[in-house]
Formats: structure tokens, sequence, C-alpha cells
């Protein structure tokens, strides 16, 4: 069975889209309309601009979801999902490529959504890190043991799990992680801890913006970061999206469930090659491709 995973922000790199851009009419029609919606020419960050524009969290989340799904709706009948998903703002572009959002709605929340995050990111001081080479219950014992608010946000691969909190708490939790033996416990150059409490600011407003926003039934089910599973109904899809923000993402749980479901072969659709990187670290037996 085919799946199709999206990136989420990080995947972003100077000249992303521009040849899409440039040899697909359809293309340069979404781009265009995803200028004037947003009410600046972000094709103009995305394709000249430098990494420090791009890593604005209002231009990074927009942009690294125009890439995915232009790149997805220029595939044309090609593009037949059996499943989706995508790892955090990847969720958004996934359920676009699966029709259960359509283009100017989905990049209307995840404008939103970034700033809301933005804004979010700025009442507190607050981070993430990286944890390499301890066992997920280790890592989420010792974030609980630890003083202060810090969670683990991202489970990406056995091995790989990233932590986020309050930047003091996150400190701390690093040096108990590696005095447990972590290979390495790196602090991320973030704008803020996504994916945890710090972030219920944000939540409350993109709930508001997603409960006006009109969901359909997706073409294949969605394995979406929250549960993990596969879903189709559009309100248990908006349900997830809303509690995503504070909620970790399962991406190890998610695509060892669309194995154990029947995917054989994993493309990514985005710009950037991490999801396959980490499907290979799930189950190395899974098939990758780009695109």
């Amino acid at each position: 069975m085919k799946a199709y995973v999206f990136p989420g922000q990080g995947a972003q790199f100077t000249g992303m889209g521009k040849e899409l851009y440039e040899n697909s009419p359809l293309a340069k029609e979404l781009f265009e309309k995803a200028n004037d919606i947003l009410g600046f020419r972000i094709t103009d960050i995305m394709f000249e601009g430098t990494a420090e524009e791009l890593k604005e969290t209002k231009v990074t989340q927009p942009a690294v979801f125009l890439h995915s799904v232009i790149l997805a709706k220029t595939l044309g009948d090609s593009f037949k999902p059996e499943m989706v998903a995508g790892h955090s703002l990847g969720e958004f572009s996934a359920l676009v490529a699966a029709g259960a959002l359509t283009f100017e709605d989905g990049l209307k929340l995840v404008s939103q959504r970034a700033m809301a995050m933005q804004k979010a990111c700025e009442i507190t001081p607050s981070t993430m890190a990286a944890v390499l080479g301890l066992e997920d219950k280790i890592v989420e014992d010792i974030c609980e043991q630890t003083e202060g608010v810090v969670v683990a946000a991202n489970y990406n691969c056995p091995g790989q799990l990233v932590i986020s909190g309050e930047t003091s708490a996150v400190e701390r939790a690093c040096e108990a992680l590696k005095a447990a033996g972590a290979k390495r416990a790196l602090i991320l150059p973030v704008g803020g801890a996504f994916h945890s409490p710090m972030m219920e600011p944000a939540r409350e407003e993109l709930a508001a913006a997603i409960e006006k926003t009109v969901f359909s039934a997706p073409v294949c089910p969605v394995y979406q970061n929250v549960p993990a599973t596969a879903v189709s109904n559009p309100d248990e899809i908006k349900q997830n999206l809303i509690i995503q923000l504070t909620a970790p993402v399962k991406w190890t749980q998610s695509v060892q469930n669309m194995i154990t479901d029947g995917a054989t072969l994993f493309t990514e659709v985005g710009p950037g090659n991490v999801l396959q990187g980490l499907v290979k670290k799930i189950n190395k037996e899974a098939e990758t491709a780009s695109a």
C-alpha cells in the first residue's frame, strides 16, 4: 500500500518550490494565490530569501505547507494515496492532499497557527531539546521528575525523542538525561516549546479558527499525530488537530501503525528527506521515496 508522508518545520531551504513554480502552470497559479491569501509575497522569500528570513515562524510554516501541498497537486493522477500522515505542521499538508481541507482553508489555518505559536513563544522563555540513545520510558520519567514544565514532545524514531518546555526545566532535564546515559541531549534552535503545555494560548486561538472551518471526509485514512492511528471522521480530525499543539507528535507509533495496516512504500512529499530517514530507523525494511 502507498503511504504519503509530509514534513514539518525545519525542512525548509532557500530556493524551495522555485523549480515547481517555473515548470508547472498549476504550481505557479497556486503559489500566486497563496501570495494573495497571505498578503505578502512568500514566494520571494522561498525562492530567494536568506536562511534567517525563512526561519521566521510566520514564513516557515506556510512555506513548508505550500511546497508539500503544491507538489502533491502537480503529481496529478499519479497521486493516489492509500494512507497519509504529516509530522506536526505536516499534518495540515496531509489533510489538504487527502481532500479533508481545501487549499485555501489549509493555508489560512497554517498561517494562523504560525502566528498563534509565535505569540505563545513570546510569553515565557521556552525551548526544545533532542535526546538521543535513551529508551522513551526513561526520558518520560526524567521529565516527570524534573522541576518546572518539561515533557516528551516528538517521538521521532526509536532512540530519538525531543523534549519541550520552560528553558530552565529543559536545561535541568538535559543534565539529568546525560547522567542517565543519553548519547546526546542537545538544545535545539527553535522559537519555543512546541507540543507542550506552553502552547496552551496558541491552542485556544487555533481551536476557534478550526471550529469555524469546514472539514470533509478524506479520500484515505489520515494517521494523526495525537492518536497515531487511522482517522477518517471529520469531527475527530478537527479535535485531534486542536489537541496537537499541546500534545506530543507520535511519529514512531504512527509509522509502526501504518506498516501494521499494510503500508509498503512511504513517499515523502515536500522539502528535504528527514521523514524518509526516520521511517528507515523505525523499520529498516520499509521502502521510501521522494515525490
